[in-house]
């Protein structure tokens, strides 16, 4: 295999030619960087105009941080730099480029849950294979965005990549997979995430369907088998995979569970037959979703030609990701607490998942602090309500309820003789830390999620910040 760390990620000819800009300067690039904060040394920035920021204020930054060159709309005497007319569509003819010119074998995944929880194992089973290397998407950049970012980041030399792509739309998808052509494409699962832009569930999974028309010949397209919308995700990867593979709890799916405990380290001992083929492994993380997320994560290794051993090794190891799962054990007056950071994101069935994991998890007090899910439309309030259930189910002994989303749920859990617990709503996060200290104990296990706009992660950094760890959970 070549050596990538020998050669740069883009010369600035290749830059300039793939987005037809003008060259003024010579450089060399090792990143690509569209965020001024995230620049480091040797890295290509695009300034691009946006709805709060123009990245153009921010060249002079970007090369104080470090900056290669850059990809900008004006001239630029700050340092080197391409002059297009467009900097957005020139991130985007740059990603292009990256996917032209890489022979790697390219994993697609999307879903309304887990994907980048699956993209990380994923990379993480790929990335341990002998002399073998592993592309990813970083963070959750997976829109019109992001994903031409991701690409653009991927040396030539990748022998794998696996990249994040999501929607809110109908027909953003369908010009994401083109841009990636993936060999594999993967759908997590089907809910009713950003269902205030669609007609119903159906809708969304046709849209999450649209992943398989960029499929390379000869591609395979991966499908939950227990999901209410299998029908219309089969029927489209039948129109355009060579080859579908379904994973779920049935047997009559290529990838299903066998067999599933709560092992003895943490996370869950399964045991799953993978297109005839038995394998026995451990999930690090806790929670019937994962048990899930890594059948497809098995079948897309065993799709790729990888290692089932090593993928299984991958997931005994994968850790929580800040806001998606991170687990922090912090030391108290008379104890410790668990934080669980589930704070990017939340959708009506990941709520119920979670808070599911957390009715399992062993607790003197079980704390949730549940923020607004956001893009529900029309359902919102029946979808928040419908939260009641699942609190009940996990026996919570406190919700703090945040966002004006939340008032329903709160009044409901209040007026409802099932629920023993107790109840606060409050408008932001840090009335909810506010409210949290008030009652914060020695073994409570603490959930933190909500929609990112919400920015519940601030409660997590404050406790985190705040008090001594106390190992990892």
């Amino acid at each position: 295999m070549t050596d990538q760390a020998q050669q740069p990620l883009w010369t600035a000819q290749a830059i300039a030619k793939a987005v037809n800009g003008q060259l003024h300067g010579d450089f060399t690039a090792n990143g690509v960087a569209f965020d001024s904060r995230e620049v480091g040394p040797g890295d290509l920035f695009v300034a691009m105009r946006g709805e709060q920021a123009d990245g153009h204020d921010y060249i002079t930054k970007a090369f104080a941080n470090g900056a290669a060159g850059v990809i900008c709309e004006r001239a630029c005497e700050e340092g080197p730099a391409i002059v297009v007319s467009d900097s957005a569509a020139a991130l985007e003819a740059l990603g292009v480029a990256a996917r032209a010119r890489t022979d790697a074998v390219i994993i697609g995944v999307t879903g309304s849950a887990g994907k980048t929880g699956t993209k990380e194992a994923l990379h993480q089973a790929l990335e341990r294979l002998p002399s073998r290397s592993a592309h990813r998407s970083v963070k959750s950049y997976n829109n019109h965005v992001g994903v031409p970012l991701s690409l653009s980041r991927m040396p030539q030399e990748s022998d794998f990549a696996v990249l994040e792509m999501g929607m809110n739309h109908k027909g953003e998808l369908s010009a994401l997979t083109q841009m990636v052509r993936p060999h594999v494409a993967i759908v997590t699962t089907v809910a009713s995430a950003h269902i205030e832009f669609f007609k119903n569930e159906a809708a969304i999974a046709e849209a999450k369907a649209e992943i398989f028309e960029g499929l390379e010949a000869g591609g395979t397209a991966i499908i939950p088998y227990d999901n209410p919308h299998y029908g219309i995700l089969y029927k489209k990867a039948e129109d355009c995979a060579s080859n579908i593979i379904t994973f779920g709890t049935s047997p009559e799916a290529d990838c299903h569970v066998v067999d599933q405990l709560p092992a003895m380290e943490g996370g869950t001992l399964v045991t799953a037959m993978l297109n005839g083929q038995l394998l026995v492994y451990r999930i690090a993380q806790p929670g019937p979703h994962w048990v899930m997320n890594s059948l497809a994560i098995l079948a897309g290794v065993q799709a790729v030609g990888g290692d089932l051993g090593v993928a299984g090794l991958a997931l005994a190891e994968v850790e929580g990701l800040a806001g998606r799962g991170a687990r922090h054990s912090l030391t108290v007056a008379d104890g410790s607490i668990l934080v669980i950071d589930e704070s990017y994101n939340a959708n009506p069935a990941s709520m119920a998942v979670t808070l599911g994991d957390l009715g399992q998890t062993s607790a003197q007090r079980r704390v949730a602090i549940l923020g607004a899910m956001k893009e529900l439309g029309a359902q919102s309030d029946d979808l928040h309500a419908g939260l009641s259930a699942p609190i009940i189910a996990a026996q919570i002994d406190q919700c703090i309820l945040v966002g004006e989303e939340m008032q329903i749920l709160s009044e409901k859990l209040a007026n409802m003789l099932e629920y023993k617990g107790q109840v606060a709503h409050v408008a932001d996060s840090s009335q909810a830390l506010d409210q949290l200290r008030t009652t914060l104990n020695a073994g409570d296990v603490i959930l933190v999620k909500g929609s990112n706009s919400l920015g519940l992660g601030s409660v997590v950094k404050a406790l985190t910040d705040e008090l001594p760890a106390d190992g990892d959970a």
